[in-house]
């Protein structure tokens, strides 16, 4: 299937195709045997380097990683994610939902002509607007959920396509995102895009197969797998490692909901309806977009995914 670009008219891509050099002719396993070799000598001169300093090499903690995606995609242009769509393939694999809860995606008809049109309200462009709706700016960040979204469309997570990601906005609108899709670069034009997604309810490919966003119904529990753990971020629960924490808590094939809110600041309430547990990744406050990445990188080393 291909990946469709909703920045550009909704594109589809062409097939992916292997390189012409990747017909050049190779010793077998002499790259592998080269890449032992230099893991070696590093691992030997950390190790020298850590007893020298007296740290404790056997108190760090390690894991046994192989990359399984290398010989798959070292010759291949991007191709879109594959997302698991019978009962078998999603019984096999483990996948993570991720909530982005409390998004501000609001439209406004700015003007009073004929001519006025929809814009998205956001703090940079509508503050008179704004402080006639006696509302705080700082509740109109679009920008918020824009930067979430190509954090996590972005990752290899999502290009292996275990990742599906659901924008529940604070006007109690519930939003699927296809992994497939390709998100604006810049807000302008995400912006544009989510005004038309507002009222038409959809965005669908240049094709017409297939609905890259749609609006659909709540509550957004009925679309999470059985027997998924459920969790949110908060900075005021008890700080732990995330992927050391996932590690013991995640069970074999076990899927996982994440709840974000796409917020500036608020309670971190928004979520309590459906979540098991909170949990703290940072002794600092972080954006969304940060979380996001966090969050990525944590299950990406989890599951092998590079």
């Amino acid at each position: 299937m291909p990946r469709v670009d909703a920045s550009a008219a909704l594109e589809p891509r062409g097939p992916a195709a292997l390189r012409d050099d990747d017909e050049s002719a190779e010793v077998p396993g002499s790259e592998d045997m080269a890449l032992d070799a230099a893991s070696a000598a590093n691992s030997d001169a950390d190790g020298d380097a850590d007893g020298a300093a007296g740290v404790d090499v056997s108190a760090i903690e390690h894991h046994a990683f192989h990359n399984r995606n290398h010989k798959q995609t070292s010759g291949m242009l991007p191709v879109a994610p594959k997302v698991p769509r019978s009962i078998e393939e999603r019984s096999e694999t483990s996948r993570v939902i991720v909530v982005l809860e409390s998004a501000s995606l609001e439209t406004y008809r700015v003007g009073k002509s004929k001519d006025a049109k929809y814009q998205l309200l956001n703090c940079d462009d509508h503050q008179g607007i704004l402080a006639k709706m006696k509302r705080d700016i700082a509740e109109s960040r679009p920008d918020i959920t824009h930067q979430c979204l190509l954090t996590l469309l972005d990752s290899p997570l999502n290009k292996t396509g275990r990742l599906q990601v659901y924008i529940h906005t604070v006007g109690d609108v519930l939003i699927e995102i296809s992994p497939q899709v390709r998100i604006p670069r810049t807000f302008k034009r995400f912006a544009g895009l989510m005004v038309q997604l507002l009222h038409k309810l959809s965005i669908r490919s240049v094709n017409g197969h297939e609905r890259l966003l749609k609006v659909i119904k709540n509550p957004v529990s009925q679309y999470f797998p059985p027997d998924s753990l459920k969790l949110t971020f908060s900075y005021d629960a008890p700080t732990v490692h995330l992927q050391t924490w996932l590690r013991r808590r995640l069970k074999p094939r076990q899927n996982l909901v994440i709840a974000i809110g796409a917020l500036a600041h608020g309670k971190d309430d928004f979520a309590d309806a459906y979540v098991d547990e909170r949990i703290g990744i940072s002794e600092y406050p972080l954006s969304a977009s940060v979380a996001c990445g966090k969050l990525t990188c944590a299950l990406e080393d989890i599951w092998g995914i590079l």
